[in-house]
């Protein structure tokens, strides 16, 4: 057992203010933290608990949706709103983890959600340069099928398990921060890190950084979305490969598109190449095709993973072909 100082806030400011202590780490639903802790994983001397903060889900101010960094999974997913004008959220978040877990997680916390490496857990007989940097990361040469393609390191492999950071990735959410240096923003593609050198550091947030809440920008009445999962077993499975894509086509032609790629890379995976393929392109298979050959050319794969080339491919092409044809 670590002995750790526990604080309950009431406000962003006032849980800023209590994590200014080195070591302090946010608790929001706990679903991964405390499991962490329990594996010595992690060992905070802190704990400040924001699960009290503010939930609600309210309209924009651009005609967006704002999302509280406290709100539950399931009040996400099942609010009229995101099932509405974001389904790719909706359905990402009902792909994830059980009911149990989706009433306590938070949407805070989902996004820092740490990697599911069996070498990152395993604390006592495997090396891994995420939870000791410099260690060696045995995943490379040892049971792979899980991990990255694309953007991955000598230092790490591991994959981001979010579904629904996959989702606010395509659908080009905004995330809100509040810190010891003030109040800030930026992109969902921005917070996380790909591994580098430094795959211990999961995010580009400073030391006491909160997140307040997502932003989700309008999306134009005639764009469809959908996410799609493929797993090794039809439920409660970290995927092996998961689509989010919004297609708007106008005049015959692909107008916009979005495509994020989870359980490939260490972070939710946006396909620029592709969509940049796409745009102003027919809408069909074997042009989305194509555009997925362009983005999946640098995949580097593993020794028991180079399935998910194919598998990303086919999972894509499928996602989009049935949006381009979608009538609802």
């Amino acid at each position: 057992m670590n002995p750790f100082g526990y604080e309950r806030a009431g406000t962003a400011a006032e849980a800023v203010g209590m994590a200014g202590a080195a070591g302090a780490r946010y608790l929001g639903g706990g679903t991964n933290l405390v499991d962490l802790m329990r594996e010595t994983v992690e060992t905070p001397r802190q704990l400040v608990d924001v699960s009290g903060l503010p939930a609600d889900i309210r309209e924009g101010e651009d005609g967006g949706l704002f999302i509280a960094a406290a709100a539950r999974n399931t009040a996400v997913a099942e609010d009229r709103r995101v099932r509405t004008r974001y389904p790719v959220l909706s359905r990402a978040i009902l792909a994830g983890a059980s009911a149990q877990i989706r009433n306590v997680a938070t949407t805070g916390g989902n996004l820092l959600q740490r990697t599911r490496c069996a070498y990152f857990y395993d604390n006592e007989g495997s090396r891994c340069n995420k939870r000791n940097p410099g260690e060696g990361c045995d995943a490379r040469g040892g049971f792979n099928r899980y991990h990255a393609i694309l953007g991955a390191s000598d230092h790490c492999v591991a994959t981001h398990p979010s579904d629904m950071a996959v989702a606010l990735a395509a659908l080009d959410a905004v995330v809100h921060l509040r810190g010891p240096a003030g109040e800030r923003s930026m992109k969902l593609t921005e917070l996380h890190r790909m591994p580098g050198d430094r795959p211990d550091l999961d995010t580009v947030l400073s030391p006491g950084d909160l997140i307040t809440g997502i932003g989700l920008p309008p999306l134009p009445e005639a764009t469809r979305s959908a996410y799609r999962k493929v797993r090794d077993r039809s439920s409660y499975a970290f995927a092996l490969v998961s689509v989010a894509a919004v297609l708007s086509v106008k005049d015959g032609m692909v107008d916009e598109v979005r495509l994020a790629l989870g359980g490939v890379a260490h972070k939710p995976w946006r396909a620029g190449k592709a969509e940049a393929a796409l745009r102003g392109g027919p809408p069909t298979p074997e042009a989305f095709g194509r555009a997925m050959d362009a983005e999946l050319a640098e995949a580097r794969p593993l020794s028991g993973n180079a399935f998910k080339i194919d598998l990303a491919r086919r999972t894509v092409v499928a996602v989009l072909e049935n949006l381009a044809g979608s009538r609802t």
